[in-house]
């Protein structure tokens, strides 16, 4: 079988690759360059990432390649990215670049390769039967990817495939210390991928004007300033710069005026308003095509509203193609606009939503 593995140059992709040449696979490195831009540093870190995926590739044994997609992860991943700030939001562009760019630009390269399948180092799996194919969490709890890959449709997921959907991340590092991959100690990558190691406010800050605005409680005393709403997100406690008073206890950003500019900040990790009850959530997306109920119905679900939280009991209701409301049955808290709400049941994602 022909198989295209995405490689970034990390421990994940790197053993993916490894264990498919090992199984007999004609496997085919490539490298996507979704960011031409140099961290604070002045260092391009994908030069850095392409160096090492010459060397895993070398050492492995396959054909590696790079291939330029920043124009196109500008437009799909970026653009929409810097337009959920603007509108005081919270978004998770991985999740798009994952629909867009891994399984759109890079599965058309792999499909125009003739390529059998398109593989990465995400932790999840697909298992196909006669209803189709299935989005399934992988065996390593701890580092489950499926809630960044809610979004692919039936299409895609009959092309990927995710080699390390039985290996805990602990025996991925052991596989590649025993092969000597030089990535085997790599540190992971960790948050938006385009920003990298820097700062998240100087590098948003060279795209969106700052506004700044007052930090009231909720019943509209000021007490402090905020450098721009786009820098804050539901729940945040660092960084408010808020001095003592009140009655001692740590602040919390509970809300956004985006009418009057205002952060609404309240003190105390146990506020009222920092939990809700439910989520109404739009975009919706089902890996199966369609939704898990018809219009109006209820139907018991597992829901992960952030990336390794624990799943949590909720009841979804399909208001439609496009929506669904969710109710907890616990309250949840700093379930934040923006965001996205994935969609669980017996070990399979479902799909989900961005949460309104």
């Amino acid at each position: 079988m022909r198989v295209v593995v995405g490689l970034s140059g990390g421990v994940d992709s790197s053993v993916s690759a490894l264990l498919l040449k090992e199984q007999g696979h004609e496997v085919i490195g490539v490298f996507m360059n979704n960011w031409e831009e140099e961290d604070e540093n002045g260092v391009c870190t994908a030069q850095v990432d392409w160096a090492d995926v010459g060397r895993v590739a070398d050492i492995i044994g396959i054909p590696y390649y790079s291939v330029n997609f920043a124009a196109a992860y500008r437009e799909r991943v970026f653009a929409y990215f810097l337009e959920e700030y603007r509108r005081g939001r919270t978004p998770n562009p991985d999740v798009l670049c994952n629909r867009e760019i891994k399984f759109g630009e890079l599965l058309r390269l792999a499909r125009e390769l003739q390529a059998d399948k398109l593989a990465t180092g995400h932790f999840a799996g697909v298992r196909q039967d006669q209803a189709g194919y299935h989005l399934m969490m992988a065996a390593d709890q701890n580092k489950d990817q499926t809630y960044f890959l809610y979004l692919l449709n039936q299409n895609q997921l009959s092309y990927a495939l995710f080699p390390l959907t039985d290996l805990p991340k602990a025996e991925v590092r052991r596989i590649a210390r025993e092969k000597g991959l030089p990535v085997s100690g790599k540190k992971d990558s960790t948050g938006v991928c385009f920003i990298g190691e820097r700062s998240f406010k100087p590098f948003l800050m060279q795209y969106l004007p700052a506004q700044p605005g007052d930090m009231v409680t909720p019943s509209g005393q000021v007490v402090g300033r905020h450098d721009g709403l786009m820098f804050y997100t539901l729940g945040q406690r660092r960084g408010l710069g808020i001095g003592g008073g009140g009655d001692g206890r740590r602040w919390f950003v509970v809300g956004k005026d985006m009418e009057k500019n205002r952060l609404i900040v309240e003190q105390g990790e146990d506020s009222p308003l920092l939990y809700s009850d439910s989520a109404a959530c739009i975009q919706a997306s089902w890996t199966a095509q369609r939704p898990p109920a018809a219009a109006g119905e209820i139907v018991d679900c597992l829901v992960r509203l952030r990336h390794r939280q624990a799943l949590q009991r909720a009841r979804l209701r399909v208001e439609g193609e496009d929506r669904f409301t969710l109710d907890f049955e616990a309250p949840q808290r700093a379930v934040t606009p923006g965001q996205a709400a994935v969609v669980y049941r017996d070990g399979e994602c479902l799909g989900g939503g961005t949460i309104q």
